[in-house]
C-alpha cells in the first residue's frame, strides 16, 4: 500500500473535532472514525478504495489539515479528489463570518456560537449516501439507524486493505441485490426496497443526483419527493445534509425540535409550523442552527470527546 502526505488549508476560524462530531453524530458510527486526534474516512474511487487521515495542524484561527492518503494507486488526481470530497465532507471552504455576525445581535445564538466556534457545516460526500443515511433513520432513535449504517458499510462496502476502514457502498454495489439480502442487516422491508430502489435508479441514470444540485428548493423536494421511501423529513435532511441548502431546518426531524424547545426553554413541543417560525429570526443560517444545537445535546449528555472542551 502507497502513502501520500499533503497539506489542506481552511477558512478561519475552523475547528475539526466539533465539525467531525457534526458529521458523525454519534460515536458508534464506523464510517467517519473519530479518536480524539485523527478523522478517517475512505472514499471508493475508480481506481479502488483509499483512506484519508486528517489531523489539525494548525490552531482553529490559523487553520490547516495534515491529510495522510493510504491505497494501491495514489497520484496528483486521487489527492485532488480527497481535497474536493475534505472540502465537501468538513465545510472547509465556507465562510462563517455573517453567521456570527448574526450571533453577535441574538443572545440565545451568540452563546451557541461562541461555544462551538469553529464548527463549519458537514455534508455527506453524496446525496446517494445522505439519502440512505435518512431512509436508515426514519421512525428509530439515531444511534439505531447509525448501527445500520455499520452493518450496510461492513458487508457491501469496499476497503484499502484487510483491517482499515470501510468506505460507505456505492450505488452500483447495491442496485443488484435483493431487498432481502438487507433484511439481515436489520433493515425493515419497505426500508430495504426503498434503498435497493434508490441505488438502482442511480445506477440506470432514471434518478440523476448531480441533477438535483443545480435545482431551487421548491424543484429538488418536488424531485426528491417522487423517490420510494422519501417523505418530507428525508427530503428537507437531504437539503440540509446532502445539498448544504444552510438555511433548511428540517422541521419534522423529532431530535432537531426537541433540542431546539430545550434551548428556547419552551414548555409545550413544537410542530412543523412551530419550528419555522422560531428559526425565521436565524435565517439563512437556520440549517447552521441545527448543527450547533446537535453539538450542544451531544456536549450536554458527555459524548464529546475531552479534547473539544465543550
Amino acid at each position: 500500500m502507497a502513502q501520500r502526505t499533503f497539506s489542506v488549508a481552511a477558512l478561519p476560524p475552523f475547528r475539526l473535532d466539533l465539525t467531525v462530531w457534526a458529521l458523525r453524530r454519534r460515536p458508534d458510527n464506523t464510517i467517519d472514525r473519530w479518536d480524539g486526534r485523527t478523522y478517517r474516512r475512505a472514499l471508493p474511487l475508480e481506481t479502488g478504495t483509499l483512506e484519508l487521515a486528517a489531523v489539525q495542524a494548525g490552531s482553529a484561527t490559523l487553520p490547516e489539515l495534515t491529510v495522510t492518503l493510504t491505497g494501491a494507486q495514489l497520484n496528483e488526481q486521487t489527492e485532488e479528489v480527497a481535497r474536493a470530497a475534505l472540502a465537501r465532507l468538513l465545510g472547509l471552504e465556507f465562510d462563517l463570518s455573517p453567521f456570527y455576525r448574526l450571533a453577535a445581535a441574538d443572545p440565545f445564538l451568540h452563546m451557541l456560537a461562541a461555544r462551538f466556534s469553529g464548527m463549519k457545516p458537514p455534508r455527506f460526500p453524496t446525496l446517494f449516501e445522505c439519502l440512505v443515511n435518512a431512509i436508515a433513520c426514519q421512525q428509530l432513535t439515531l444511534t439505531v439507524g447509525i448501527r445500520l449504517l455499520n452493518r450496510l458499510t461492513e458487508a457491501h462496502g469496499t476497503a484499502p486493505a484487510a483491517g482499515t476502514t470501510r468506505a460507505f457502498p456505492i450505488p452500483t454495489q447495491l442496485a443488484d441485490l435483493s431487498p432481502e439480502a438487507l433484511r439481515p442487516l436489520g433493515f425493515s422491508r419497505a426500508k430495504s426496497r426503498s434503498v435497493v430502489a434508490l441505488a438502482a435508479g442511480i445506477s440506470s441514470g432514471m434518478f440523476d443526483a448531480a441533477a438535483i444540485e443545480t435545482l431551487d428548493d421548491a424543484d429538488a423536494l418536488t424531485a426528491l419527493l417522487q423517490l420510494r421511501g422519501v417523505g418530507r423529513w428525508t427530503a428537507e435532511y437531504a437539503l440540509l445534509r446532502g445539498l448544504g441548502r444552510l438555511h433548511v431546518f428540517p422541521g419534522d426531524d423529532v431530535g432537531a425540535r426537541n433540542n431546539l424547545a430545550h434551548w428556547l426553554n419552551r414548555r409545550e413541543p413544537l410542530d412543523y409550523a412551530g419550528v419555522q417560525a422560531a428559526v425565521r429570526k436565524w435565517q439563512p443560517f437556520a440549517g447552521l442552527v441545527y448543527f450547533h444545537l446537535l453539538l450542544a445535546n451531544l456536549a450536554d449528555h458527555g459524548v464529546l470527546s475531552k479534547s473539544s472542551g465543550v
